[in-house]
């Protein structure tokens, strides 16, 4: 294996990094339903401090074709390239304390030795304990709280907030190698799958990003503003009833799974939210069909 190391360069000296910060780790994949990631991502860098702290190098971890960079043409000539970044930076929250925030794109190649650099500078930076968040689309209804699947060695969050504990095979992310990896460092980690509602997995969901910050606060402790996100999902979500008054199919699929989510969260025999009255998963297929009725339902002539 190549040295780790070759894979970034630290732009802010040792002695800049104070030591025992929690690390936050939001890396946009395979799967980001609701955009949940890429809003969280947006916040932390629009609207906390932050400096870089390490600079991971693109030539190593990005595939170009599948993530190309973006070029600004202005009239004649090309004014302005903007690559894709991953960084780990020190951030501060609204209370001014601090904590490391990796954020950016997942590597599309060298992912063990891309963990095994994580691993390097958690040890570096004596990081005291480590967050991430992912969000999955999942057929729960969206007049309920955003629910999450929590995974780690953090006992206490796991019991609080878990609320499906499924035993099953799920395609990984990079940040599933690295919790793996973590946990048999006992450092205290925390994963936070976010079960967003499947006929909204492919909008910008505001609640997705609130749900996520929260997750982020139960873990470490760290408090973000959230009355822009709020007010968003407000008016998201007064356009999204708007939609499902006017569709009868909407209408009796949100009903189906509010009762579905209510009778699990009560104690009742389904062994899970997201089945049928059967015990049968919706299908695939199903739920692709649901979502593209509500997609279709939602577009109009000037949009």
């Amino acid at each position: 294996m190549q040295d780790p190391r070759a894979l970034y360069d630290v732009r802010l000296d040792d002695a800049d990094v104070p030591r025992g910060l929690p690390l936050v780790a939001v890396l946009t994949g395979f799967a980001d339903s609701g955009s949940a990631v890429s809003q969280l991502t947006g916040f932390f860098r629009e609207t906390l401090e932050s400096k870089d702290v390490v600079v991971f190098d693109n030539d190593i971890l990005l595939d170009y074709r599948a993530r190309r960079p973006v070029a600004f043409f202005d009239q004649d000539h090309i004014s302005e390239i903007t690559p894709a970044t991953l960084t780990l930076a020190l951030v501060e929250d609204e209370l001014g304390r601090p904590f490391l925030l990796l954020s950016g794109y997942e590597p599309d190649f060298r992912w063990e030795s891309f963990v095994t650099a994580i691993q390097q500078l958690v040890e570096r930076y004596a990081v005291a304990n480590a967050t991430w968040v992912h969000a999955i689309p999942m057929p729960v209804p969206h007049t309920r709280p955003i629910g999450v699947t929590v995974s780690g060695n953090r006992a206490d969050l796991i019991e609080s907030m878990s609320v499906w504990r499924p035993r099953t095979q799920v395609p990984s992310n990079v940040l599933h190698v690295l919790e793996h990896h973590l946990h048999n460092t006992e450092l205290p980690t925390a994963g936070f799958v976010l079960l967003i509602p499947h006929y909204l997995a492919d909008t910008e969901y505001p609640a997705a990003a609130i749900a996520g910050l929260e997750s982020i606060s139960a873990a470490t402790g760290l408090i973000f503003p959230t009355d822009r996100l709020r007010e968003e999902n407000r008016d998201f979500l007064t356009k999204v009833e708007e939609q499902v008054a006017g569709n009868e199919e909407l209408q009796q699929l949100v009903a189906t799974l509010e009762t579905r989510h209510d009778s699990y969260m009560e104690d009742n025999p389904l062994p899970s939210p997201l089945v049928t009255e059967d015990g049968t998963v919706p299908s695939a297929d199903s739920i692709a069909a649901e979502l593209e009725r509500f997609l279709a339902s939602r577009r109009t002539d000037d949009d």
